[in-house]
């Protein structure tokens, strides 16, 4: 099978192509590598590219593939709240465009990166893909709103899948360091306290980005009328943690470290326990292997190999919005994040 991963350069693609390969897929990537600079560790593994803004993907671009991952878009909801118009512009109508000409370049298959954020504020009880949808933040509600438009493009041929992550976890050659359990043990790591910005009461779903990357490969070779038009929330049920249980993991994991809340920390209105149930009835070649606990020790463990600072992973080296002012302000990127000529495109 031949696979165009988009957003291949960033933290999950750089985990999932490669796993890909070695299961045997054809897979080219696209991507603007907006985060060249931020490379933790080893490079990503070389594999065929095609370097364009998901907003410049022409039909031929897409022609002679069997299917498409659609990972890229700006990546949390610090950086959509900055500009929501253009938050929308590329996750939302990048991606539906994305659709569109993946469905006339006749491609079988389109699997979306969806997010448990578009659950939003949906309380203490658990949720499955039946559940209300209700986004808290530009990055939430652009998931769901490309959820809503790429479903009626379903037919016969076209057959669009939406990935509904829980919150990643997990070293990557482009690490994420403001995702929950990533940042809460680099500050446990590098300052002895895990740092935590709300009051901890909020549910949180977790998964490793192998975790994401079974469950894409799982649903690549499931059959078609498996998957065809569906949601899957991505997870497991015992993977949803109260944020300040989460800290406590930490604790357990980084040597001397405990549990420290900022000042005035308030309750996150983004709060949702996930039922992951149908993904795990439904496709049993996925098999996800990592809990908190196992993520925490690889973190650490790399955190302690790669000599993390306390100004890398808050500063403009790792933290995504920072990065992207920096390029800014050197004149690399423009105010709609696109590559200038001064930064050698």
């Amino acid at each position: 099978m031949r696979v165009l991963v988009t957003g291949h350069l960033g933290y999950i693609g750089t985990v999932l192509y490669p796993r890909m390969l070695q299961e045997g897929f054809e897979v080219v990537g696209l991507d603007s590598d907006l985060y060249r600079g931020s490379t933790f560790g080893s490079a990503p593994q070389e594999v065929e590219t095609i370097s364009k803004d998901l907003r410049d993907v022409e039909q031929t671009d897409l022609e002679g593939f069997d299917a498409v991952i659609h990972l890229a878009g700006l990546s949390n909801d610090p950086l959509g709240n900055i500009n929501p118009a253009l938050t929308y512009e590329i996750n939302h109508h990048a991606s539906v465009h994305l659709a569109k000409l993946a469905k006339a370049a006749r491609v079988k298959r389109f699997l979306f990166s969806s997010s448990c954020s578009i659950y939003g504020a949906a309380g203490d009880e658990y949720v499955n893909e039946e559940g209300a949808l209700n986004p808290v933040t530009p990055y939430g509600r652009s998931k769901a709103f490309v959820e809503e438009d790429v479903s009626k493009l379903a037919d016969a041929d076209f057959s669009p899948t939406f990935l509904r992550n829980a919150t990643a976890f997990g070293a990557s050659p482009r690490l994420r360091f403001d995702l929950v359990l990533n940042n809460l043990t680099a500050w446990a790591f590098t300052t002895g306290k895990v740092h935590l910005k709300s009051d901890g009461r909020a549910w949180r779903p977790i998964v490793h980005i192998e975790d994401i990357s079974r469950a894409f490969i799982a649903i690549l070779q499931a059959p078609r009328a498996l998957i065809h038009n569906q949601a899957f929330n991505i997870g497991r049920n015992q993977d949803n943690y109260r944020i300040r249980d989460l800290a406590e993991v930490v604790v357990g994991v980084v040597p001397g470290s405990q549990v420290e809340y900022a000042d005035g920390a308030q309750a996150d209105t983004r709060n949702y326990r996930v039922d992951c149930s149908k993904i795990l009835r439904d496709l049993p070649g996925f098999n996800p292997r990592w809990n908190a606990k196992l993520g925490a020790e690889e973190l650490y463990s790399a955190y302690q190999e790669i000599g993390v600072t306390l100004e890398d992973f808050e500063g403009p080296r790792y933290k995504r919005l920072d990065h992207i002012k920096m390029l800014q302000e050197q004149g690399s990127l423009d105010s709609s994040l696109r590559w200038t000529s001064s930064a050698g495109e």
